[in-house]
This record gives structure tokens, C-alpha cells and sequence, in this order.
């Protein structure tokens, strides 16, 4: 049996900012934009991995939330508290450097960490946190 990642979703107060950020500034391409009963969902993907989407949803993406279900988690999100994705990169200083001068919101400076990675984080328009991880050699 073959198990593989297909889809990812991250929640987004505006997707047309969020979409700046994730085509624009990190250089994923943008796959699908549907909306559907008053939602939208975006699709965005590295071009390097084609079989791997991260879905932009609103906070709660359920048409029988209530109001104030659907509240409680633009809270979350606007604090910052719901979870972001860690991406691999092969140069994490220059893909700081790239993002900080496209004014991306850092959380972290580049840093090697004690379980083998160099990373850096920044948050995504929407208060996402996003950690960009290079893997140190041993």
C-alpha cells in the first residue's frame, strides 16, 4: 500500500491577499478558485510538486456552522493560533532573505535547531505561521 500527501488546507480571512502572498512572494502557482454557497477555496502548489495542493479555506468551511461557530475562528485565526505548514527549502537564509524583502511578517530569523533542521518563520497574511526548514548534513 501507498500512501502519499494529496491536500493540506490552511484557513484565510482574504483570499485574493492570500493568493499575493502564496503566488507572489513563495512562488506557488495557482491550480483551482471555486467558490461555492458563499465560500471560496484556492488551490496552490509548488510547480515542483504537482501532486501536492494546499487548499486556502475560509476559517471554517462548513455551511451549517453557526455565526458564532464561524466567529470563534476568525478569532483563532486573526491570533495566530490555528496551525501553518513547514515547507523544505534548499537554501533557508536565501529563502529568508527573499521573503523578508517581500515584506513577509517574520517570526524567526534563520536557526539551527538541536533535531537537525535550519529554519526560519514567518506568518501569511492570514496569521498562519509558515516554517521554512532546511535539512543540516550530518
Amino acid at each position: 500500500m501507498d500512501i502519499k500527501l494529496s491536500q493540506c488546507f490552511l484557513a484565510v480571512d482574504d483570499h485574493d491577499k492570500a493568493i499575493a502572498f502564496y503566488r507572489d512572494v513563495l512562488g506557488l502557482e495557482v491550480r483551482n478558485d471555486v467558490g461555492f454557497e458563499g465560500m471560496r477555496w484556492v488551490t496552490v502548489g509548488a510547480p515542483s510538486q504537482p501532486d501536492v495542493n494546499i487548499v486556502l479555506e475560509p476559517p471554517l468551511a462548513d455551511p451549517g456552522a453557526s455565526p458564532a461557530d464561524k466567529e470563534v475562528m476568525a478569532e483563532l485565526l486573526a491570533k495566530g493560533l490555528l496551525r501553518g505548514v513547514i515547507f523544505a527549502t534548499d537554501d533557508c537564509d536565501a529563502t529568508f532573505e527573499r521573503i523578508r524583502a517581500a515584506g513577509g511578517e517574520v517570526l524567526q530569523e534563520p536557526f539551527d535547531q538541536p533535531y537537525g533542521v535550519r529554519d526560519c518563520a514567518f506568518r501569511d497574511p492570514s496569521g498562519n505561521m509558515l516554517r521554512f526548514s532546511q535539512s543540516r548534513a550530518r
